[in-house]
């Protein structure tokens, strides 16, 4: 006897959200953009969300602010995909944040869609604490991704699920739960992830177009950034910091999966990787597995995301940014683990660190 099969049924929709539908079903040529260096949710729920449109009789092409990686090629190639120029932007009548409410986090696209006389509308699934610069914002930071809001509106649009719309909305959920291991993963992403099973997704080849076509040069690279992990407050936090090479490139460091090997340490309850990315430019990536919040961490230093997974660009060199960040992390530790330390005894055991 066959067990009944649970189909997907999305949430009740929000206000919110069906003003965002209603943004999206009046307009006709949509620009949809993201945060610099796009990951897979940002790059899948920008190319499933084109093809609602596109398959609708609308005009809808994405403008990022970086290129994106080779690995998404299978995703970017779901639809017109820009990388920014410096020049015009193309014409649109609204313009779509994906994964990202921050305007600011689009780089140098940031003014002038600002000052394009377009209407504005965020999908996202992170906490926005800056202005609200939109015509209207569909947020909900309990989704696993941003891919997941995405698949709601997709419904409410009357889409079809084809190959291609199933393996963008896949792929936004393998990237934000880490292959539906972080905690993240609940009860909706995974009735989804088996909806985009059934349109033909094969995660098996997924998995192997993400993450085994890595260059030779891989291991050494990630072998050389785990040789400078530093801990700290009793092994709680680990840390690993990345110059600029001698040819003045940063780091080639595969730097999830390094954050992955340091939460793998059993007593390590966040983990930290700080890579130089300029004279004076430092960009954080942070994790954790407990109660720790490394989006209030982030957030001091002018960054933002979730509270097991945030990032941040700190404008400081990396000896620098690197001290202060293992300041503020022991301090946010204490409170959270109700210890007493001291910002003072972190910055000594970080200079003892620096020293050995």
């Amino acid at each position: 006897m066959s067990t009944p099969r649970t189909e997907y049924q999305p949430p009740e929709a929000t206000t919110a959200q069906l003003d965002a539908v209603e943004l999206l079903r009046s307009s006709e040529r949509v620009l949809l953009t993201g945060h610099e260096r796009p990951d897979g949710d940002c790059l899948g729920s920008q190319a499933a969300l084109a093809r609602v449109l596109n398959a609708r009789g609308q005009s809808a092409f994405v403008l990022n602010p970086d290129a994106p990686e080779a690995r998404y090629g299978e995703v970017t190639e779901l639809a017109e995909f820009l990388v920014d120029d410096g020049g015009a932007i193309p014409d649109h009548d609204l313009v779509v944040m994906l994964d990202g409410g921050d305007l600011s986090r689009t780089g140098h696209l940031a003014e002038r869609l600002e000052a394009a006389p377009s209407q504005k509308l965020v999908i996202d699934h992170h906490l926005h604490e800056g202005d609200e610069w939109w015509d209207g914002a569909f947020i909900d930071t309990t989704a696993s991704a941003t891919g997941v809001l995405v698949r709601r509106i997709a419904g409410h649009l009357g889409a079809t699920m084809d190959a291609g719309m199933a393996r963008a909305i896949f792929t936004t959920l393998v990237t934000d739960t880490g292959w539906f291991k972080y905690s993240n993963t609940d009860e909706e992403t995974m009735l989804i992830g088996a909806e985009m099973l059934r349109a033909g997704v094969r995660p098996a080849q997924l998995y192997s177009d993400l993450f085994q076509r890595q260059e030779p040069e891989h291991p050494r690279s990630l072998a050389a950034a785990l040789t400078r992990t530093a801990y700290f407050a009793d092994g709680a936090i680990a840390v690993i910091d990345l110059p600029l090479g001698p040819d003045g490139r940063s780091s080639a460091a595969d730097g999830d999966v390094a954050l992955d090997i340091l939460r793998s340490v059993e007593q390590v309850e966040v983990a930290l990787i700080v890579r130089e990315i300029g004279a004076s430019r430092t960009k954080l990536s942070a994790r954790s597995k407990g109660a720790f919040n490394v989006q209030k961490l982030a957030h001091r230093f002018g960054g933002g995301g979730h509270a097991k997974a945030a990032g941040a660009t700190i404008e400081q060199p990396l000896s620098h940014a690197r001290l202060d960040l293992v300041e503020a992390a022991v301090e946010q530790l204490a409170g959270t683990k109700d210890r007493r330390a001291t910002p003072r005894s972190a910055a000594e055991a970080e200079r003892r660190n620096r020293g050995a």
